[in-house]
């Protein structure tokens, strides 16, 4: 009789849950998924959890698979030598296999005050303390939300729409990553939404008080409730565990998502970062990352060579609302001129919301189904792999 392999998955986001179903294709596989919450945290959708116009959880028997194990803890220390995981309540768990995939969260903020007197939504829990916040605070109340990416974006709509006022504090540009038609498109969503866009030379946060925002070039916005979006940050426990790691504490991999320590351990989404050039952080990379890890993990007990990473990325879509959004579409990671904004924005974004759900419960019912992390791409990364990666992708902030 054929002894089974177990694989242990630390992490059920985007990628973990994915990587979960997608090993229960071998019967001979037990796979189990350490969690620290028992619900799937539908992160794209945290801003309308925070508004109070959608929520952002779906139970796990929508999205995770019969077969896979769920341990609902949170992992304290791996052993990579033992192959076990410490949990925080005490217990362990062996592993033939890691996939790690513990996800993102907020950055440590490192301006004056932002700790103490903002508010952070990158997770449930963050989510969650802001809301009794804003339900406290009277509908006046001044608004202001820090960073322009898709979450500072899509937050500083959700609740301008909700009758807030909302001020959009950028540090820079608008949207980044859009391409300049669509960031103008943005810029009159925002402004017909009643969104104060603080931009430019100079909108660089500084300090944050208890009732105020101030900015490099001297001004001081008045805050009752300061949103902090800027920045994302992941756990430490690669780092804490001996793993080798980038600068910001993602296990460093190979193209296979292999760990450059063990054989043994892959890691997938926000928290991989293969050969030094990390993906931008999205659950767009996250779930063909967690197929990619599986598919990796299946390879070598298999006894087969792993395939290397193939990661496109052809869009990035931004809700402005619930009647507005952008579909901003791109080519090898790179805004093009051409997008789809007004209601079809909304609709699109919307669709990709609900499709990505799709995704992870087709795979628990049918492992093996998924294949977007199988389509070609990723020209640019070849080129910069080529010529010894002088320079780093986009990583532009997180994002559907």
């Amino acid at each position: 009789m054929t002894n089974s392999t177990e694989v242990v998955v630390i992490g059920g986001g985007y990628a973990g849950v994915m990587a979960a179903n997608r090993l229960t294709r071998r019967d001979d596989v037990n796979v189990t998924l350490i969690n620290p919450r028992p619900a799937f945290v539908h992160r794209i959708r945290l801003h309308q959890q925070v508004a109070g116009s959608g929520g952002a959880v779906v139970a796990y028997r929508e999205v995770l698979g019969e077969r896979v194990r769920l341990v609902v803890d949170s992992a304290a220390r791996i052993d990579v030598a033992g192959r076990s995981v410490a949990l925080a309540s005490g217990g362990t768990v062996g592993y033939d296999y890691l996939v790690y995939a513990v996800g993102s969260g907020s950055a440590d903020p490192a301006v004056p005050g932002a700790a103490e007197f903002a508010y952070p939504i990158a997770t449930f829990e963050e989510a969650e303390r802001l809301r009794p916040v804003l339900g406290t605070a009277p509908a006046t109340a001044a608004v202001t939300v820090v960073g322009a990416g898709p979450t500072g974006i899509e937050t500083a709509a959700e609740l301008a729409e909700a009758g807030r006022a909302v001020t959009l504090v950028c540090g820079g540009v608008l949207g980044p990553y859009l391409h300049p038609r669509g960031r103008r498109s943005v810029a009159r969503r925002l402004t017909g939404l009643g969104v104060t866009v603080v931009d430019g030379p100079g909108t660089t946060v500084t300090a944050v008080t208890r009732d105020a925002v101030r900015l490099a070039d001297g001004r001081e916005l008045p805050s009752a409730v300061t949103v902090w979006t800027a920045g994302f940050g992941v756990p430490d426990l690669a780092a804490r565990s001996g793993l080798t790691t980038d600068a910001l504490g993602r296990p460093r991999t190979d193209e296979t998502l292999t760990s450059v320590d063990d054989v043994h351990i892959v890691a997938a989404g926000d928290s991989a970062a293969p050969s030094g050039l990390p993906l931008r952080m999205s659950c767009q990379a996250a779930m063909p990352l967690g197929a990619r890890a599986a598919d990796t993990v299946l390879s070598r007990i298999a006894d087969e060579r792993p395939s290397a990473l193939n990661q496109p990325f052809g869009a990035q879509c931004i809700s402005l609302g619930r009647r507005d959004g952008i579909f901003q579409f791109a080519r090898d990671d790179v805004a093009v001129w051409f997008n789809i904004d007004g209601r079809p924005g909304a609709k699109l974004k919307e669709l990709v919301c609900k499709v990505v759900v799709k995704h992870l419960g087709d795979e628990a019912g049918k492992p093996g189904s998924y294949r977007l992390h199988l389509r070609s791409g990723g020209t640019k990364r070849r080129q910069l792999l080529s010529a010894g990666h002088e320079e780093a992708p986009a990583t532009a902030g997180r994002a559907a």
